[in-house]
């Protein structure tokens, strides 16, 4: 028994069954929790260090790493009963879809920055932070996360009847090649 099937059999039943039944939801917002606390450990340290007057590009550097740790998280855990693509595709559809999350994360970020300019001098060091925050990592996050569970859910990740058919189209291309 894992931890997670643990904790879930000490929830009562009412709650057991709507655990179950959105876990996928729960294992990736578990996911998405983990990767906010590399991604926003990494853009603070970047943004109050070497990039002090680059937070834009700060969060590309955090946003990256996180993205890259969470392939592994959802590709081994949230998501590891669907796919059914070759790795290499479904990698490359997991990073083409977390880039745009990535985009949809420091849009915010940079209408905060560059249309608003809250940003020092304009305003001081605490609501420069305190925008930056709000900016990337509430509403950029929500926007990212919502994009990302729907598209990982559709394309990345797909139902078993989705394998299905990417293994009777392959099959058939082996076929064509063979003849």
């Amino acid at each position: 028994m894992s931890f997670v099937d643990g904790v879930v059999a000490h929830v009562p039943h009412l709650f057991r069954e709507l655990l179950i039944k959105h876990q996928e939801l729960i294992k990736f917002a578990i996911v998405g929790g983990t990767t906010f606390l590399i991604d926003s450990g990494i853009f603070y340290t970047l943004k109050l260090t070497v990039l002090d007057e680059r937070p834009v590009t700060a969060k590309v550097i955090s946003g990256v790493i996180a993205v890259m740790v969470s392939y592994v998280l959802n590709r081994e855990w949230s998501f590891k009963n669907r796919g059914g693509r070759r790795r290499r595709q479904e990698a490359f559809l997991f990073f083409v879809v977390s880039g745009i999350g990535v985009v949809l994360s420091f849009i915010p970020l940079y209408i905060s920055s560059y249309v608003f300019h809250l940003r020092v001098p304009d305003v001081s060091l605490t609501v420069e932070n305190i925008a930056d925050f709000i900016a990337a990592y509430v509403i950029g996050n929500l926007l990212q996360m919502a994009f990302r569970f729907w598209a990982f859910r559709r394309w990345v990740f797909p139902d078993e009847i989705d394998r299905e058919i990417e293994e009777l189209e392959a099959m058939v291309e082996e076929e064509f090649k063979h003849s």
